[in-house]
């Protein structure tokens, strides 16, 4: 067998390839540059609410993405929980305490370059984790849904329920905690501080 036959066996074997890419994973790739152009201009900004929004496309973008690997569940829980929960919680903190609306010279601490720094470090290492950690896996996007509620219910409840438990009990701690703190905080508020010198006087 020449070397050119085993070329095209081996092609032929795995139809999967950077060359020719599918429909969805040019979606793909476009999605993920507008999620990526979105998270850049979340963090460069100095708007809080234009920030606050723009994580709400990058939050988004992601969902999508998920959509496109099959995996419907994680998707509706990023819609459900990050972009319907923790941005709404993020405005309504941002309209509660009467954060600036315009741009605010605060939003910038002057340590772009550190952070910068960071983040391609943290970006490199997450890369090459994925990469070393799934370099042989390939998902058929074409076939069902591999991210059913089915599927990822019964890989969590199989394989990780210990940690799941675990994360339960943690998340019940803190919120006993926050409890705790705010009644006395709302006690020491309540109660009325002794005026001295009056206690004599009637």
């Amino acid at each position: 067998m020449t070397l050119a036959a085993a070329t095209a066996t081996v092609a032929a074997a795995d139809p999967h390839g950077f060359l020719s890419p599918t429909g969805v994973e040019i979606a793909f790739l476009l999605v993920g540059l507008v999620t990526l152009g979105a998270a850049l201009v979340t963090v460069t900004t100095r708007q809080l609410v234009h920030a606050a929004l723009w994580l709400v496309v990058a939050l988004g973008g992601l969902a999508v993405e998920y959509l496109l690997l099959t995996a419907e569940f994680i998707a509706w829980v990023q819609v459900l929980i990050y972009v319907g929960s923790v941005v709404v919680l993020l405005l309504f903190g941002l309209m509660l305490t009467k954060a600036p609306i315009g741009r605010s010279p605060d939003a910038d601490s002057g340590n772009r370059w550190a952070a910068l720094t960071v983040a391609v470090a943290a970006a490199v290492a997450l890369v090459w984790v994925i990469v070393d950690a799934f370099r042989t896996t390939w998902i058929d996007l074409d076939g069902p849904a591999a991210g059913t509620t089915e599927v990822t219910g019964a890989s969590l409840f199989r394989h990780w329920v210990l940690p799941f438990e675990a994360l339960s009990v943690l998340l019940l701690a803190a919120l006993v905690g926050a409890i705790v703190l705010s009644r006395k905080a709302r006690a020491d508020a309540t109660a009325a501080p002794a005026v001295p010198g009056k206690e004599g006087v009637r």
